[in-house]
Order: structure tokens, then C-alpha cells, then sequence
């Protein structure tokens, strides 16, 4: 048997694995069927409705996503880190929240950054920024928790982002973080890596194109199918959130909004987050228990930036002393936002 042969088997075999998001679902109502078949009717009731209720929003998400790929809008970002250090972290800040790259998925473009010269405080501002909030992640944002809740969370990317690029540029000034960013032997970034390498020019009028339209259809289809498979499986874990978990029991850990509640929330997102678009559903069951706004600020931003596979990306790649920081910015950011937004909400 020839290598070809043996990779093809390979490739053929890898597709017909099951996915373990419609295997969890499945799983799910298989047992709720044979234990307590009225919760799965209930549960199949509350994530149809669920679904429904969010899909104008799941629409514009998807779309935006994929006029984003279609376009090349993400070789935008080379333009970002030029000039100045201040004026690239306010820039990079900005540029990060309109990112479309989820905490691993930046990583390669953190790396060519990095690689090609750019100081680490803008890097550090864009790298904290970009997992928090996109266009698409903030029209599902406003869908699930409210228009209220997408802008403040939109306003704490960009404030984290300016967190870290601000004090990376402050501790730099006591010799601290001077030295290279990445550890050895990284710093290609890999193909992600060449939107910094070599930006190209971005194309609005994508439809012109019919490379960029079968583009955008593909990364429609991708999109839709990737974040169709987890807001269901978000709604379902929501439906028995809703069922079964006493609501004096969140309001009693994280229902006043105090200091300690957002710092658990902050703490807890760090093991649990999903992905930024799947915890949405999982929040809005929590906040309906009883949770306070600012501890679901919290949960989201810390476990959006620090979740552990993001975690162990930046391990990864950077130095220790590099890899602090980045946790620790994040981690002081998401208490902030959480205790801000509470004041806010009041």
C-alpha cells in the first residue's frame, strides 16, 4: 500500500468522525429521553425557541463573518501597527475589536507581529482586544443579552486592549519586558501570519469577483455550520440550567455583584469557557438565575481572553515573563470591566 493511499484513507477516515457537538447534544436528549422524557420534550421546546429568537441575529453574524473573508477586510490590520507606540495601541485596541479571530486563532498573527518587529505594547493592546468582540460576536451579543450588554462588552475589549498596551509601555520603562517576545525558533506565523507579512488590498465590492463570492458562500456555509452546532448545544445546556439548577443558589454566589463575585466569575471562566459565541446562552441562563450583570461581564471577558486552550497557545509561543503579563492584564481587565459594569447597571 502506497504512502498516497494510506494519507487518502487517513483524510477519508478524519471526515467521518463524528463531532463531538451534535454528539454531546445527541447524547444529551438520548438520556434525558430514557430518564425524564418531559424534560426532553421541554428541553427540544426551549432550544427550538431559543434558536428561533436569536436567528435574525445569527444571520448578520454569519454574513458580516463572511463579507469579513470575502473582502480581505482582516489585511486591514497590518495598517494598525505603524507609527508611534501610543497612537499603534490606540489603533491596535480599535482594530482588535473589530478583529475577527477568536483567542487561539490570533496567535499566529500575534507571532508575525512580534517576528517582524512590532513593539509588544501594541501587540500586547490587539492581542487582548481581538477575542473579546467582532462585528459578527456582536450582533449574537445583542441577540442573547441585550444591545446594553454588546456595547459594554465592546467598550471593555477596547479598554483591555489600551490596559495592556499602556502597561506594557509602563513596566518597559523599569526595564522590564525589553528583551524578545517569542520564545525560540517561533515567529514565522504561519499563513495567518501573511495578512501582516504581505497585507493585500481589501476589495468591498467583493460580488465582483468570483473567487470572493464562492469565498464568502464557503465561509458562510463554514460559519454557519460551526456556530449553528454550538448555539445549540449552548441552548440545550441553558434548557437544563434552567430546569434543575436552584436559582437562590446562583444569586447566592454571584447575584450581588460585589467584589468577590465578579473575581469567582472571573476565576471560574478560565476552566469553563466554551467559545465566545457558545457561553452566551450559558450567561443568559445564569444571569436568569439570579447572576449579577458585572459577574457576567467578568465571566465573559475572562474567559474570553485566558480561556485554557488560549492559555496554552500563548505558552506556547512567548516568553514566561511575556506570558505573565499578557495573564495578568487580562485577568485584572475582566475584574474591571465586571465591576464597572455594575456600577453602571446599577
Amino acid at each position: 500500500m502506497s504512502i498516497q493511499t494510506i494519507l487518502a484513507e487517513a483524510r477519508e477516515w478524519r471526515s467521518l468522525r463524528l463531532d463531538p457537538a451534535w454528539v454531546a447534544v445527541a447524547a444529551i436528549f438520548a438520556a434525558l429521553a430514557a430518564t425524564v422524557p418531559q424534560q426532553a420534550a421541554l428541553s427540544a421546546v426551549f432550544t427550538a425557541k431559543a434558536v428561533w429568537s436569536v436567528l435574525p441575529f445569527f444571520a448578520l453574524s454569519i454574513g458580516l463573518a463572511a463579507y469579513a473573508k470575502a473582502t480581505g477586510a482582516e489585511n486591514l490590520i497590518a495598517k494598525a501597527f505603524s507609527g508611534r507606540a501610543e497612537l499603534m495601541v490606540l489603533f491596535a485596541s480599535l482594530m482588535g475589536a473589530l478583529s475577527p479571530f477568536c483567542s487561539c486563532g490570533v496567535i499566529p498573527i500575534i507571532a508575525a507581529l512580534l517576528a517582524s518587529g512590532v513593539p509588544l505594547a501594541p501587540v500586547m493592546a490587539f492581542w487582548l482586544a481581538s477575542p473579546l468582540m467582532d462585528p459578527s460576536m456582536f450582533a449574537i451579543t445583542a441577540g442573547v443579552l441585550g444591545f446594553q450588554f454588546a456595547v459594554a462588552k465592546t467598550i471593555a475589549a477596547v479598554a483591555i486592549g489600551l490596559l495592556g498596551g499602556f502597561g506594557v509601555l509602563a513596566i518597559q520603562r523599569f526595564g522590564i519586558l525589553v528583551g524578545p517576545s517569542l520564545r525560540d525558533g517561533i515567529g514565522n506565523g504561519g499563513c495567518a501570519g501573511s495578512k501582516i507579512r504581505n497585507p493585500k488590498a481589501v476589495a468591498w465590492r467583493y460580488w465582483q469577483e468570483p473567487a470572493r463570492r464562492e469565498a464568502f458562500w464557503t465561509s458562510a456555509r463554514q460559519n454557519a455550520l460551526f456556530l449553528g452546532k454550538w448555539l445549540v448545544l449552548a441552548f440545550v445546556l441553558e434548557s437544563l440550567m434552567v430546569a434543575y439548577v436552584p436559582r437562590d443558589l446562583v444569586a447566592s454566589v454571584a447575584g450581588d455583584g460585589g467584589f468577590l463575585s465578579i473575581l469567582g466569575a472571573t476565576l471560574v471562566g478560565i476552566p469553563s469557557y466554551l467559545n465566545g459565541n457558545a457561553a452566551l446562552p450559558l450567561v443568559a441562563g445564569l444571569m436568569a438565575k439570579g447572576m449579577a450583570h458585572g459577574a457576567a461581564m467578568a465571566f465573559l471577558v475572562g474567559g474570553g481572553v485566558t480561556s485554557i486552550p488560549a492559555a496554552l497557545a500563548v505558552w506556547g509561543v512567548a516568553r514566561r515573563a511575556v506570558f505573565a503579563a499578557y495573564l495578568g492584564f487580562a485577568t485584572l481587565g475582566a475584574i474591571l470591566s465586571g465591576l464597572l459594569f455594575q456600577i453602571a447597571v446599577g
